[in-house]
């Protein structure tokens, strides 16, 4: 297979999207490579693409027709560098097609005229930065793909170009670049449909790196690698004499510009440009020539961060460097293995796919398929394979490192795409821990106040929200060790490399992590999975688990005034939602006590949790049961308590009566003997009942509030809520966002927060590009857990339509006489 044809291919599977959402992801591969296509509902040669903070890139493509004397822009603005009135080239402008986008992929399509009436070239700009749960070592290259495929019966030309943009966020920065000639490979090395010549590269950086730092987000340490065939024409140079020349001769000179200087200071540029010979015999009988092109951009780091790790504060190496000698062999490795990141990157979006539609709806395919890249491009891969870790950065927010709280949202897309990504997260922040570094006994917040430098708080001065982060550790701990016992990995994770996959030379070396294409084996978090590898991860952090237990059993049932995750809307004593968190973290507990066999720790977490739920209902529920209120005391209020997913999710609300029929079966979730005895759920049918029935109730155009204070609320927890609802409340909940997603006026990569009401737009703080919409995935993941039965346990919601309730008057109805006399 060549590699035109496998290309065209992918941008085929790539199906029409229903949602149009404001901004769409083009090369995302971590917190430093990611370039958005913004205005996404306009034409691309509206604006340059711009990174994850709505800061231009210089980023562009142009076409042209010889002998048609046009060019034409298809994406960024580089027809600003040329003239209005050049006698040998006149600036027109494509038919766009419009935009498709799966997990992987988004696909910008054009229809470019030619000389004659009538007869057009189909173009698509295909932009691959593949999700490959099978293969971690391909997730951790910090590289993504462009391919540009044309199809019809004329000749055309094709120009891209970058600028220094890419390596830093002042533009007064000086540059320095080379060109880089890789050697081609021998026949027997070389993967089928590379470049029999090789290829070559644009290596761009800082004259004088800045290691460890930002500027307005960017980094200012690194090497930007631009590649493409070695047989195409390339050049760099000021930007508008580049454009200008390949707007007169559809071509470039083979010339490099030798003068260093600042990013905007005659603005450097580095280009490529292909020729496509179209117009010549038809093959194999088509009524259309087709052809391809690819080009990758990869944005080599090392180090990627320092981390207060147990054995004191450390430059960590990105995960690739463990296979690679050098960043040219992984640039090289990169672009030749195109076929086989495409083919594992299809493997899973069209699972996704699949799962989406069947869980939900198409609207629901689109969002999950847009939330995919933007968890991933918050993590930098790191460690080794016997030992990886995966860092991430609060993207927008305040920019912390490893938030606690910004992972327990973005759980159920690992628990959904990948599980033992999820313990690559947790490692760093449990191994801080244990080392002592960090001196409360309740969990830290994060491992550092900015990314890329998790320096720790061994002052213990970290944002203050005890209960929020024990409750999300000790949820998360338990979910994870259900996903190794259970053994819920989904097919696409043990997906092979498919047909004529490049070996990977160390894979030899690595042999107990990786097989020789660079497919996990499913052993990288040291054991294999089942019952024994979730109690030995368990019981490496068991200190932990009861430490933070033991603060939640003296302080969740009755939080005192603190921050809960939704710390922008400020501190609050006894908040309802935040309690039951705590007290399903103590629930959780009792069943990681179980597993690691500590039989009487497990009791006793089980007889306080028990104990403490009756409590929270007496304490957080409307005198009326209608509702939960935001907090004890708060009367005529009310909240999402979004925290009820993970009774559900950690099997909590599955019957000890149906877990009897469970074991029936003999395999899996349903081979295993229940942990307890209990004869009822842990929180009762008729909290979720109540709380189903009054989302229902309280839902606004573009979504469900978060609480009675505003109208604004947060997608990830409309979909933790949602999902613990009736299929109707949980359908409206969809439709509501979906609307929103096409009408929001918000410019940046997806946000999390927003007003339900009016525009849709930011309500202040501006969020965006967060990894939080991984609770996008809260159905999926939901699905998958207690073996399905985690969903059938809620069909009880499905048996009458909800209840009509009155708001107005339930609120009214919550308030107490005395409170009533106190205001006359």
């Amino acid at each position: 297979m060549r590699f035109e044809f496998l290309a065209l291919a992918l941008a085929a599977v790539v199906g029409a999207s229903t949602l149009k959402p404001p901004v769409l992801p083009l090369i995302v591969r971590n917190p430093y490579l990611s370039t958005w296509l913004g205005s996404a509902r306009k034409a691309p040669w509206e604006d340059w693409p711009m990174f994850w903070t709505g800061a231009h890139v210089g980023f562009s493509v142009m076409a042209s027709v010889p002998g048609a004397g046009k060019v034409y822009p298809l994406l960024g603005r580089p027809h600003d560098s040329l003239s209005q009135s050049h006698s040998a080239y006149k600036v027109s402008f494509p038919e766009y097609l419009g935009a498709t986008f799966d997990a992987s992929t988004t696909n910008l399509t054009y229809l470019v005229p030619g000389s004659s009436k009538g007869e057009s070239v189909r173009l698509t700009l295909s932009f691959l930065s593949p999700i490959t749960p099978s293969s971690t070592f391909r997730q951790s290259l910090p590289a993504a793909y462009l391919t540009v495929l044309v199809e019809g019966r004329f000749d055309v030309d094709i120009y891209s170009d970058v600028n220094g943009e890419w390596v830093s966020g002042n533009r007064g920065n000086e540059i320095k670049w080379e060109l880089h000639h890789h050697k081609a490979q021998t026949t027997g090395d070389q993967a089928e449909g590379s470049p029999a010549a090789g290829i070559k590269t644009w290596k761009v950086s800082r004259s004088t790196e800045q290691l460890l730092t930002e500027w307005a987000d960017r980094a200012e340490w690194g090497t930007l690698h631009f590649s493409a065939p070695a047989d195409i024409h390339h050049q760099c140079g000021t930007s508008a004499i580049l454009r200008q020349y390949f707007a007169e001769k559809g071509s470039l000179k083979n010339e490099v510009d030798t003068v260093f200087r600042d990013i905007m200071r005659d603005e450097p540029v580095f280009a490529f440009a292909k020729s496509f010979k179209l117009g010549g015999e038809l093959k194999n009988g088509c009524s259309t020539n087709e052809d391809s092109v690819v080009f990758t951009f990869a944005l080599v780091q090392d180090p990627v961060v320092q981390f207060a790790s147990a054995r004191g504060l450390t430059l960590m190496k990105p995960l690739w460097a463990a296979y690679f000698e050098s960043a040219e062999e992984l640039i090289s490795y990169h672009y030749d293995d195109f076929k086989t990141a495409a083919y594992l990157a299809r493997n899973y979006s069209e699972s996704l796919a699949r799962d989406a539609y069947e869980s939900g709806s198409v609207d629901y395919q689109d969002i999950a398929a847009l939330s995919a890249r933007q968890v991933l491009g918050a993590t930098q891969f790191s460690g080794t394979p016997d030992n990886p870790i995966l860092f991430l950065k609060e993207i927008s927010s305040n920019g912390n490192f490893q938030t606690v709280d910004v992972i327990f949202p973005a759980f159920p897309f690992f628990l959904y795409t990948n599980p033992k990504w999820l313990a690559y997260l947790l490692e760093p922040l449990l191994e801080h821990q244990l080392s002592g570094q960090y001196p409360n006994d309740y969990s830290m917040h994060d491992l550092g106040s900015h990314f890329p430098n998790a320096t720790g708080h061994n002052d213990g001065r970290d944002e203050y929200m005890p209960v929020e982060e024990c409750g999300n550790m000790l949820i998360m701990g338990l979910a994870l060790a259900n996903s190794l016992r259970y053994d819920t990995e989904p097919a696409f994770v043990s997906a092979g490399a498919g047909v004529d996959a490049k070996p990977l030379a160390a894979a030899k070396r690595w042999r107990r992590f990786v097989e020789s294409h660079g497919v996990d084996l499913g052993r990288e978090v040291g054991v294999s999975t089942g019952p024994k590898a979730a109690e030995k991860w368990l019981t490496r952090s068991y200190k932990l688990w009861k430490q933070w237990t033991g603060y939640l059993v003296r302080e969740s049932l009755i939080p005192h005034n603190q921050l809960c995750t939704d710390d922008f809307a400020g501190w609050l004593a006894n908040q309802t939602n935040l309690a039951l968190k705590g007290i399903i973290g103590i629930k959780a507990m009792s069943e990681i006590a179980d597993i690691v066999g500590e039989k009487g720790d497990a009791k006793e977490y089980r007889d306080i949790a028990k104990s403490y739920i009756d409590k929270w209902q007496e304490y957080g529920i409307s005198r009326d049961q209608t509702h939960a209120k935001l907090a004890y005391t708060w009367y005529g209020s009310w909240t999402t308590i979004y925290n009820l997913y993970a009774d559900s999710l950690l099997c909590f609300h599955v019957s000890d009566s149906s877990k009897s029929a469970f074991r029936q079966k003999g395999a899996g979730w349903f081979g295993q003997k229940p942990i307890h005895s209990d004869d009822e759920t842990f929180v009762p049918d008729k909290v979720y009942q109540m709380q189903s029935d009054w989302y229902h109730a309280v839902l606004q155009r573009y979504g469900l509030p978060l609480d009675s204070r505003h109208l604004y609320t947060k997608s990830d927890w409309e979909f933790f809520a949602a999902a613990v609802t009736s299929k109707k409340t949980r359908a409206e909940t969809l439709d509501a966002i979906a609307t929103w997603v096409n009408e929001t006026t918000t410019d940046r990569p997806l946000t999390d927060l927003y007003d339900t009401e009016g525009t849709g737009g930011f309500p202040g703080p501006n969020f965006f590009a967060r990894p939080v919409v991984g609770g996008h995935f809260a159905f999926l993941a939901l699905e998958r857990a207690c073996g399905g039965k985690a969903v059938e346990a809620l069909k009880f919601l499905d048996e009458l339509p909800p209840a009509k309730v009155n708001v107005e008057q339930a609120l009214l109805a919550d308030v107490p006489d005395s409170l009533w006399i106190g205001e006359l």
